[in-house]
C-alpha cells in the first residue's frame, strides 16, 4: 500500500530558494578562494623572466628594445622615497578609502555589477588600488586577460588575500613601482625621469598630481606626445580629489594648477630615444596598450614586426632636419624664418601601412618640443583641406569644367557679419574653371563652392575619408572651414588623400604586421578595444599571425577619386600659381596640394602617387607664427625629397583611369560646348552623363564704334565700326572686369547720323542715367569686420577699398574717417588702406563733366585689434 506523498508547504518555497541563492555565491566564493593562489615572489620572478619586448621594421631590422619592467633592470623605489604628495594624489583619484577598505569596495562593486548586468557584459570595474594590482601583476595572465565575472571575482579574492598578507604601505609601494604611466614608463621613478627629467623624490605637488592622473588613459593623457592640455585638465581633477579627501587646501590646489611645468629634455633615459623612430615606437606601444593592456604588453617578451621601412624613416628624418636648419639659416643670407618643427608621414595607400613617421626634427630637443608627435597633433590644414570640398562638389554634379567666380565677394554669416575672403596672392582672377580653381588654390572659389554645396557636405566627406577630428556639427564652423578653419592631424589628412590615390577606398593607418609572444606563438590583435584599462583583448593563437590591418572600405566613386588626382597632378592647371616646373614635380605622375594658414603658423604639402602618399607639416609645436614660409617653400621641399626617396626602387605608375569617364571639347572661358564665337577650346574629362549639352552663349559678336565706344545698330555707317567679340559676364563680375581691363560690351547705343536723340529709348535712357549715376562703395562690404593678425607685419595688413561711378565722372575721391586717402581721374577706383583698429566710415565724393558733386552713401566697417 502506497503512502500518500507529503507536499511542501508553499510558504517554505521562497525560504529554500533564498537559502539556495545565498549558498551558491558562498560556495563559489569558497571554491575560488581555495583555487586562487597568491603568487609567491619566486613565481613572480619566473613570470618576469620573459625578456625584452622588441620592435622590428618590416624587413626584420631592430628598431627598439623595451626592457621588462619586472625584470632585473627595474629599480623599485621605497615608499619613503616617494613624495607624500604623490602617494596622496594617487589614493585620492584612484581609491579614496585605500587605508580603510579591505582591498575591495563593496559599494563600488555593487555599482559596477549593476552597470554590467544592465549592459550584459563587463563595462565597469569598480576597482580599488589593491584590485588593480591584483589584476595587473598577480593574477595568472590567462585569467587577467579575460573579460568575465569569474575574472572580477578572482580579482576581488586576490585583493582580499593581498590585504591579509601585506600591509597597506607595502601594497601601495608595489602599485606605485609597477603601474603604467605611458611611453615606456612603468613605475613612478621611470615616469618621473621621462616626464620631468629628475628622480621621483624631487617632484612637487603640481608634478605629483599630473603624474597621478596618467594611469587612467596613459596614451591619451601623455603630455610629451600629445601636448599637456588634457593632462593639465586631468591634473585639476586630481587636485580637486585631494581637496575633497582633505589632503590639501583649495588654495594649494589653485596654486598647483597654475604652476607652469617644465617637462624633461631627457626622455632618452627611458629607452625610446635610442630607437631609430622614437615617435613611431611610442605610437605602436600606445596602440598595443589599448588593444592588449599595459600588463600584457610589458610582460609579454613580445616580438612586434611593424610596417615601418627603417631606411625610408631615416631618410625622411634627415630630410626634415636639413630643411628646418635651412629655414633657420637661409643660404641666401635672409632672415630666420622662425620655423623650428615639422613632421612627415608616409603611407601605403593600398592598405594604410605606415612606412615612415617622423614626429619632429629632433626628438631630444626641448626647445622645439621635439617629443611632441606632430603627426598626431591637431593643427589647421589651410588649403590642404580644399580637395575634400571639391570632391563633395563633384558628387553633387559639378564638373572640372564648371565655372566658379573668383571675384570680390562677401558671404553672409550666422553672426550677421559679412565674410569676405581673399586669395593668397591678393588678386582676383574672374571666372575660372573648377579644375584651375583647385589646382591654383583659389580661396574665393573654394568658399563660393562650399557656400553652394553646404558645410554639411564637407563634414560628411571628411568623416567618410577618415577625418574624425572635425566632427559632424556644422554650427561649429563657417565657410572658412574649406580654407582650413578647423583642426585635423597630419596622419588623418594624409590618410584621407590615400583614398584619392587608391581609387576611392578609405584605409585605416596601421603599424603592426605581426606579433608573437616569448615562445614564438602568434598573438591576435585584430579584436580592438577603446578601453585602455581593459586586459581582455589579447588572445594567443597558434594558426596564423594577426596584424592590426583593417580592410579598405569603398567611400568615394573611382571616377571622382581619379578626377581629383588628375587635377592635382595637372602642371598646366596649376601653372599660374606655381609655374610650369615647381617643387611639386617629382619626375613621375604625382598629385599634390599645399596649404598655408594666413598668419604662417602652419604650412603643409600632401600628395601621392598610386604607390605612396606623403604628408608634410612645417611649423612650431607651440603654435607660434613663422615668418614668410608657405606650403611650397616650407613643407614642399621636404615632400619632394621624401617622395623621391619613397619611390626610389618602385616602377613608374600612372593613375589608372576607371571606366565611366569621357572626354569632350569645351569652350575654355565658359565650360560649355564650343559655340560660334568661342575664342578658344580645350579638352576636358567628365563623368559620363555630365558633359555640357548647351553650346557656349557667353561670347557674343557686336559691331561697335571704337572711337565713340558705343554699340552700332543696323543703319549705322559701317565704315565707322568694327566687329568685336565680348565675354558676357554676370553682374557680380562687372567690377572685376573693369579693374582687370577686360573689354566690357558697351551699353550705349550709337546715334544715327543726323538723328535726334530719343530719350524715350530705354537703352539710351539707361546709358544717360549711368553717366549721371552717383558713386557707390563696392568694397569693403557694409558692416564688415576685419581682424589684425599677429603673424603678419603690420605694414602688410591692408584693406582694399573699391568704388564704382558713372561714365561722366572726371574726378573721384575716397574718404576714410574724414580724410582723403586716394584721388582718381578715371577707373578703376581702387586703393589699399592700412588696417587700424576701431570703427571706420567711408564715403566717396565724385565730380562729373558739368561740375556737379555727387556723394555715395556712407559705409562703415570695423577692424579688431590684436588678441
Amino acid at each position: 500500500m502506497l503512502l500518500p506523498r507529503r507536499s511542501i508547504p508553499k510558504r517554505r518555497i521562497p525560504r529554500r530558494l533564498a537559502a539556495v541563492c545565498l549558498a551558491l555565491p558562498i560556495l563559489a566564493f569558497a571554491y575560488l578562494w581555495i583555487t586562487t593562489d597568491l603568487p609567491t615572489p619566486t613565481r613572480l620572478r619566473a613570470r618576469a623572466a620573459l625578456g625584452d619586448t622588441r620592435l622590428l621594421d618590416r624587413t626584420g631590422r631592430l628598431i627598439a628594445a623595451i626592457p621588462d619592467p619586472l625584470g632585473t633592470s627595474r629599480q623599485p623605489v621605497a615608499l619613503d622615497h616617494i613624495p607624500i604628495t604623490l602617494q596622496q594624489a594617487t589614493i585620492a583619484i584612484e581609491d579614496a578609502n585605500f587605508y580603510q577598505n579591505v582591498g575591495i569596495e563593496p559599494r563600488g562593486i555593487l555599482r559596477a555589477i549593476w552597470q554590467n548586468l544592465a549592459n550584459g557584459e563587463i563595462v565597469a570595474g569598480g576597482s580599488t588600488i589593491t584590485q588593480q594590482l591584483a589584476r595587473a601583476f598577480l593574477l595568472d595572465p590567462a585569467i587577467g586577460r579575460q573579460r568575465s565575472f569569474d575574472r572580477k571575482l578572482r580579482e576581488a579574492i586576490v585583493a582580499l588575500k593581498l590585504t591579509t598578507a601585506y600591509s597597506k604601505d607595502e601594497i601601495l609601494t608595489l602599485y606605485l613601482n609597477q603601474i603604467y604611466y605611458g611611453g615606456t614608463a612603468y613605475g613612478v621613478e621611470s615616469a618621473a625621469w621621462r616626464l620631468f627629467g629628475k628622480p621621483v623624490h624631487e617632484l612637487d605637488l603640481a608634478e605629483s598630481a599630473l603624474l597621478a592622473g596618467l594611469p587612467q588613459a596613459p596614451s591619451q593623457l601623455d603630455p610629451l606626445s600629445n601636448g599637456d592640455l588634457h593632462a593639465r585638465e586631468r591634473q585639476r581633477q586630481v587636485l580637486a580629489a585631494m581637496v575633497r579627501t582633505g589632503y590639501i587646501s583649495s588654495v594649494q590646489a589653485e596654486m598647483a594648477a597654475a604652476e607652469p611645468l617644465q617637462y624633461a629634455d631627457g626622455a632618452c633615459r627611458t629607452g625610446t630615444c635610442t630607437a631609430s623612430a622614437p615617435h613611431f615606437v611610442a605610437f605602436v606601444l600606445d596602440d598595443l596598450v589599448e588593444r592588449l593592456g599595459a600588463d600584457s604588453l610589458a610582460r609579454g617578451g613580445l616580438t612586434i614586426t611593424t610596417t615601418l621601412d627603417i631606411g625610408l624613416q631615416e631618410a625622411a628624418q634627415a630630410i626634415l632636419k636639413r630643411q628646418i636648419d635651412l629655414l633657420a639659416q637661409p643660404r641666401d643670407g635672409g632672415p630666420d624664418h622662425r620655423a623650428r618643427n615639422g613632421a612627415v608621414i608616409t603611407l601605403d595607400p593600398a592598405d594604410g601601412a605606415i612606412l615612415a613617421m617622423v614626429g619632429s626634427p629632433d626628438f631630444a630637443d626641448p626647445h622645439s618640443q621635439g617629443q611632441v608627435n606632430a603627426t598626431t597633433a591637431l593643427r589647421q590644414p589651410g588649403s590642404a583641406l580644399k580637395p575634400l570640398t571639391y570632391a563633395a562638389a563633384l558628387e553633387r554634379g559639378w564638373t572640372p569644367a564648371s565655372m566658379v567666380l573668383d571675384v570680390p565677394t562677401s558671404f553672409p554669416t550666422r553672426e550677421g557679419r559679412p565674410y569676405t575672403p581673399q586669395n593668397y596672392d591678393r588678386a582676383y582672377h574672374g571666372p575660372i574653371p573648377l579644375r584651375e580653381a583647385l589646382a591654383t588654390s583659389s580661396n574665393i572659389a573654394a568658399v563660393r563652392l562650399l557656400h553652394e554645396i553646404g558645410l554639411q557636405s564637407l563634414l560628411d566627406m571628411a568623416e567618410r575619408l577618415g577625418i574624425h577630428s572635425l566632427g559632424q556639427d556644422p554650427s561649429r564652423y563657417g565657410l572658412a572651414l574649406t580654407l582650413g578653419g578647423g583642426e585635423v592631424t597630419l596622419l588623418e589628412l594624409t590618410n584621407a588623400y590615400a583614398a584619392f590615390a587608391n581609387g576611392g577606398n578609405r584605409v585605416t593607418p596601421y603599424a603592426v604586421l605581426a606579433l608573437s609572444d616569448a615562445e614564438g606563438q602568434a598573438v591576435n590583435v585584430s579584436n580592438t578595444t577603446n578601453n585602455p584599462n581593459d586586459q581582455s583583448s589579447m588572445q594567443t593563437i597558434h594558426s596564423a599571425t594577426q596584424s592590426t590591418r583593417v580592410a579598405p572600405v569603398s567611400v568615394l566613386s573611382p571616377q571622382i577619386a581619379y578626377l581629383i588626382s588628375d587635377i592635382l597632378a595637372d602642371p598646366y592647371a596649376r601653372m599660374r600659381a606655381f609655374g610650369l616646373e615647381s617643387t611639386l614635380d617629382i619626375g613621375r605622375p604625382a598629385a599634390a596640394k599645399t596649404g598655408t594658414t594666413t598668419d604662417w603658423r602652419d604650412n603643409w604639402t600632401v600628395g601621392y602617387t598610386p604607390d605612396r602618399v606623403v604628408g608634410v607639416w612645417v611649423g612650431n609645436a607651440d603654435g607660434s607664427p613663422m615668418e614668410a614660409v608657405s606650403g611650397i617653400t616650407g613643407a614642399g621641399p621636404v615632400w619632394r625629397a621624401v617622395m623621391q626617396a619613397a619611390h626610389r626602387d618602385l616602377p613608374v605608375h600612372a593613375f589608372t583611369r576607371p571606366a565611366g569617364l569621357v572626354e569632350a571639347d569645351i569652350c575654355s572661358d565658359s565650360g560649355l560646348l564650343p559655340g560660334p564665337h568661342c575664342p578658344a577650346t580645350r579638352r576636358e574629362l567628365f563623368i559620363a552623363g555630365t558633359v555640357p549639352n548647351k553650346p557656349d552663349n557667353t561670347h557674343v559678336a557686336l559691331r561697335v564704334d571704337l572711337h565713340l565706344g558705343c554699340r552700332a545698330l543696323p543703319g549705322y555707317p559701317p565704315e565707322k565700326t568694327a566687329m568685336r567679340i565680348f565675354h558676357m559676364l554676370p553682374p557680380e563680375a562687372q567690377l572685376w572686369a573693369i579693374d582687370a581691363g577686360v573689354p566690357v560690351a558697351p551699353r550705349k547705343i550709337c546715334p544715327l547720323p543726323g538723328a535726334i536723340t530719343n530719350t524715350s529709348n530705354p537703352s539710351q535712357t539707361d546709358a544717360a542715367e549711368n553717366d549721371r549715376a552717383a558713386p557707390r562703395i563696392v568694397a569693403p562690404a557694409y558692416g564688415a569686420v576685419f581682424a589684425l593678425s599677429p603673424g603678419i607685419p603690420s605694414a602688410r595688413q591692408r584693406l582694399e577699398i573699391a568704388a564704382q561711378a558713372g561714365n561722366s565722372i572726371v574726378q573721384l575721391t575716397i574718404i576714410v574717417d574724414g580724410v582723403a586717402v586716394a584721388n582718381f581721374s578715371g577707373p578703376p577706383y581702387r586703393t589699399f588702406w592700412k588696417l587700424t583698429p576701431g570703427q571706420h566710415t567711408i564715403i566717396v565724393k565724385a565730380r562729373d563733366q558739368q561740375g556737379h558733386v555727387l556723394l555715395s552713401e556712407t559705409s562703415t566697417y570695423t577692424v579688431e585689434g590684436l588678441p
